[in-house]
């Protein structure tokens, strides 16, 4: 969903019981034990979408190109878009350590409703269903 001058990073909080990874019937998804990142095995997805299906935050997208599901992996635990946008004093993304976050699953939610809860907060009540859709 587009509204003009919203934007939303959309990002994956690594869910309690990885259900994108449990969902995976080729066991091409993995969690790495030291970021609690999610692995992405190119060469074994088969780009069958159950993982996206399974993510309540609809994250795993496919490659623009290869036949393979994307998921950021945190850059080994040193996240490049985090470095940026303190670079660039946006100041919009932060890392958190995963024993901060109480329950990262809900925080997970689709860019659908991310992006309908930013702008009414942008916008105010006078924002319609209509225009979020």
């Amino acid at each position: 969903m587009l509204v003009p001058g919203v934007e939303i990073p959309h990002l994956c909080f690594q869910c309690e019981g990885y259900p994108c990874v449990q969902a995976c019937p080729v066991e091409a998804l993995s969690v790495n034990s030291k970021t609690g990142a999610v692995k992405v095995d190119a060469t074994k997805c088969t780009a069958c979408g159950l993982c996206i299906k399974a993510c309540p935050g609809r994250v795993p997208h496919l490659h623009p190109k290869r036949n393979h599901i994307l998921i950021c992996d945190l850059c080994e635990g040193k996240p490049e878009c985090v470095k940026a946008c303190k670079e660039g004093r946006w100041n919009a993304l932060v890392s958190i350590q995963r024993s901060k976050v109480a329950s990262r699953r809900t925080l997970a939610k689709s860019p659908h409703i991310l992006t309908s809860e930013v702008a009414r907060r942008m916008l105010g009540e006078e924002i319609t269903e209509e225009v979020l859709d």
